[in-house]
């Protein structure tokens, strides 16, 4: 790989002219960055140039998880302050190495979208030229849309509750399944919440993950019904957890890991440990589960703490 570059390196080694400009190699495969000092985050100045560094440099761990996954992209081509937009069909402009997946689709008036795969840096940094701060995937790849890899439960605060109440959830839902001998991983969604998941990577159906995360939201809205919500009916949400269960859908997505958020500041949707969530509780610190760009480029080493969503095998009780 001949990617790599320093900040200071990139705008400097440009082959066209012009400052914000550069054309680079990336694999063999050349492109064209703009705009590179466009501000995508005013409140900080966090440029266009430093989201495409930050998706660089993550790229080793974040790349398995888009693999072969269907992405719908969340550009903010003008900054987070300006009206962003969802984008599933991969844009008809893009390079003849983008690789892309057609999927059937009711929503679409031809039946079927292309939707781009990120399976390379060159198309990771592709989509970061065009504004596209988040990243959402499907829960299974593209060649098996029918078969989840994974389970999710996206807990999601209802104002006055927050992220340290979602913790409390996810930490519930973690031992609930460690007592039916499932191992469970959380991240920080980068926005409001958390979501946990249940690495599967089997022959289990989205009929059987829905039907069993259901399930599981509805017993906890019935244990403790004043502080989880199973329904998505806003009236019912007011200070409590909605276990969102629904996610579990081939035609849902969920944010991928180690993408950014297009909030007012940047942050990143990060793995946490289990220990760190009850770290964050017991010091009632929030900020504990709050992760910039550059603090995740700082924790991270060769090891990816959400790996075993891609690896470990596990079936569902019963």
């Amino acid at each position: 790989m001949t990617f790599g570059w320093k900040r200071s390196e990139r705008l400097t080694s440009a082959v066209t002219g012009g400052p914000g400009k550069a054309s680079i190699e990336i694999d063999g495969r050349e492109l064209r960055l703009t705009n590179l000092d466009r501000v995508l985050y005013p409140e900080t100045g966090f440029t266009k140039g430093d989201l495409i560094d930050y998706y660089a440099a993550v790229a080793p761990l974040l790349l398995p998880h888009l693999r072969d996954r269907p992405v719908t992209m969340r550009r903010f081509p003008d900054g987070v302050e300006s009206e962003g937009f969802w984008e599933k069909h991969c844009p008809d402009h893009r390079p003849g190495w983008v690789k892309t997946a057609s999927i059937e689709s009711s929503s679409s008036s031809k039946g079927r979208v292309d939707y781009c795969l990120v399976n390379d840096v060159a198309t990771l940094v592709w989509m970061a030229n065009l504004g596209c701060i988040e990243l959402h995937v499907s829960l299974a790849r593209a060649r098996r849309r029918k078969t989840p890899d994974f389970m999710v439960f996206d807990l999601d605060p209802g104002p006055p509750a927050d992220i340290l109440d979602c913790a409390e959830t996810a930490l519930l839902i973690h031992d609930t399944l460690a007592g039916q001998d499932l191992v469970s991983l959380a991240k920080v969604s980068g926005s409001k919440g958390i979501q946990v998941y249940v690495p599967l990577n089997g022959r289990a159906s989205y009929d059987r993950t829905g039907g069993f995360a259901h399930s599981l939201a509805r017993a906890f809205e019935q244990e403790l019904p004043d502080q989880i919500v199973s329904r998505m009916t806003k009236s019912l949400r007011k200070g409590k957890i909605l276990i969102d269960w629904s996610q579990n859908s081939e035609h849902k997505t969920t944010v991928s890991v180690y993408s950014m958020r297009a909030r007012s500041t940047p942050s990143v949707s990060m793995p946490v440990g289990w220990e760190r969530l009850e770290q964050a509780l017991d010091r009632s610190d929030d900020s504990l589960l709050r992760f910039g760009p550059a603090e995740v480029l700082r924790r991270i080493s060769g090891t990816d703490p959400f790996g075993a969503i891609l690896e470990l095998k596990q079936k569902l009780p019963g």
